[in-house]
């Protein structure tokens, strides 16, 4: 099912002229990040490249698209996993938690955490990474380009402000479809 996965998916790269750079990691546990996270055309980009790369991973859903019938089967089983993100919950907590439990775990975030432009980025991608102690797999989707790139591989150093800075860096240079809304 995999390899059929795999062509189906790279069959639509081909056809719309997208390509991948780089290589997943060679390693069992990580936070994979992808920005600039501008349009819904994201998801289904990160499918294909997901499945071209053999890459098995999860991604954070409101809890209530997974509670839609049909739906919310459909985003569970292309490995969705809803969350609370209420005041109530430690949403990291609960993601570092899911490392500890599975001998094999990668979870997909967009920093932004919103489709519209935002300057001021989510932490709790870093945060999860610094409390399961894992590495942060940085990925850009440059629609300019029609190019999914697994770029720079970064361990935390405690200092986020510094390591921010460093993976925005690189985001600057990667046009989303809607550019505007990307990393300034």
């Amino acid at each position: 099912m995999k390899a059929l996965s795999k062509l189906f998916f790279g069959f639509w790269f081909w056809l719309f002229g997208w390509k991948m750079k780089g290589q997943k990691p060679d390693l069992d546990k990580y936070v994979l990040i992808v920005a600039p996270h501008t349009s819904n055309w994201d998801f289904f980009v990160g499918l294909c490249a997901r499945s071209i790369s053999g890459l098995e991973s999860r991604f954070l859903i409101k809890n209530s698209i997974t509670k839609i019938p049909v739906v919310g089967w459909i985003v569970h089983g292309l490995g969705g996993r809803g969350v609370d993100r209420s005041k109530r919950t430690n949403l990291v907590d609960q993601v570092a938690e899911l490392f500890d439990q599975e001998a094999q775990f990668v979870m997909t975030i967009t920093p932004e955490g919103t489709r519209s432009y935002n300057p001021d980025w989510k932490t709790g991608f870093y945060r999860i990474a610094m409390k399961a102690n894992v590495p942060i797999q940085v990925v850009g989707f440059d629609f300019e380009h029609k190019i999914v790139e697994y770029a720079e591989l970064i361990y935390p150093s405690g200092n986020v402000d510094e390591d921010l800075e460093r993976i925005k860096s690189y985001y600057r240079n990667i046009k989303g479809k809607h550019p505007e809304k990307g990393v300034k």
